[in-house]
């Protein structure tokens, strides 16, 4: 094991309140928190500001309609405002998979493996074929 040393530096409040929600969201140690940024910092001035791709994220893109976005862009703002920490759109969607991921699971075990039908298979966010309804099937 490499040999430790203590580093001290006195810090904004606000930032050691940002620091302390993200360590413990992580789940890990101040130690452990300020080390993994600093190698992330380190690693990214290295590669000139890139980052490297690693097995433990990827990457989702996808367009949505301008007003979504900018209704978004407001709660996102509201949101700050409120609670006085700024709320970032990445926080806010992943927030929002996370929440509906757990409420399909709990669906799901409430369910108990029940009835194979279409609905059963359905998110809480999505309807069973919306955009199939009143419309004959398409032709192969």
């Amino acid at each position: 094991m490499e040999q430790k040393k203590n580093l001290c530096a006195q810090i904004p409040l606000s930032l050691h309140a940002q620091v302390s929600e993200a360590k413990e969201a992580a789940g890990q140690t101040t130690s452990e928190y300020i080390t993994n940024l600093l190698i992330e910092y380190y690693n990214l001035k290295k590669n000139g500001g890139a980052t490297i791709m690693s097995d433990k994220t990827r990457t989702m893109a996808f367009q949505i309609p301008e007003d979504l976005f900018q209704r978004i862009k407001a709660h996102l703002e509201r949101e700050t405002q409120r609670t006085g920490r700024k709320l970032t759109q990445r926080e806010f969607v992943l927030g929002l998979i996370k929440k509906a991921l757990n409420e399909a699971k709990r669906l799901a075990a409430e369910e108990g493996g029940q009835s194979g039908s279409v609905e059963a298979r359905v998110g809480p966010c999505e309807a069973a074929f919306p955009e199939d309804e009143g419309q004959p099937p398409e032709k192969p």
